[in-house]
């Protein structure tokens, strides 16, 4: 049986776990193709990630509006998967 001292040490590790750009991507394409199917795939675009902010071109004025209005439950669901935290802003801008 692992001692507990151990299992925390190992758990706080986890958290040091840098994640790169691609890690963002892959996570942030399938929340979208979750929440708009393989429509929003197309329309929204992965432009990068920078001080905890997420920054995503969009095809039109209509769609940054779209995603926009629906950025709180894309944060929440991509925080659940990369960690609490990682992501905390959401920027649009038209393509």
């Amino acid at each position: 049986m692992k001692d507990l001292k151990f299992l925390l040490n190992k758990r706080k590790n986890l958290k040091n776990i840098t994640l790169s750009e691609k890690d963002i991507f892959y996570i942030f394409s399938k929340t979208i193709k979750e929440e708009f199917g393989n429509i929003g795939a197309i329309k929204f675009q992965f432009d990068f990630f920078k001080n905890k902010t997420l920054f995503v071109r969009c095809e039109s004025a209509a769609w940054s509006s779209e995603l926009w209005l629906n950025r709180e439950k894309i944060i929440r669901k991509m925080n659940k998967e990369l960690g609490e935290g990682t992501i905390e802003r959401l920027k649009t801008k038209n393509s």
